[in-house]
């Protein structure tokens, strides 16, 4: 487990977006985005962890990331 920053590199220089994916087969073929998360990512290294948006909310991701 990791303290602070990120887990690969240690930077603390992160920040986040929310993305869209599409589920099974039948989602795909309709070109339906249901599966909606956040992403953390490291802006020094590139690292990135995916959280579910239903589980989390987006305002404390980060501080997770960054281990705060």
């Amino acid at each position: 487990m990791y303290e602070e920053g990120c887990m690969k590199c240690g930077s603390k220089d992160a920040d986040s977006k929310e993305v869209s994916m599409t589920g099974g087969t039948l989602s795909k073929l309709m070109d339906v985005q249901s599966n909606k998360f956040t992403v953390v990512y490291c802006k020094n290294c590139g690292y990135s962890e995916f959280y579910n948006q239903k589980a989390s909310k987006a305002g404390n991701v980060l501080d997770f990331f960054l281990g705060g």
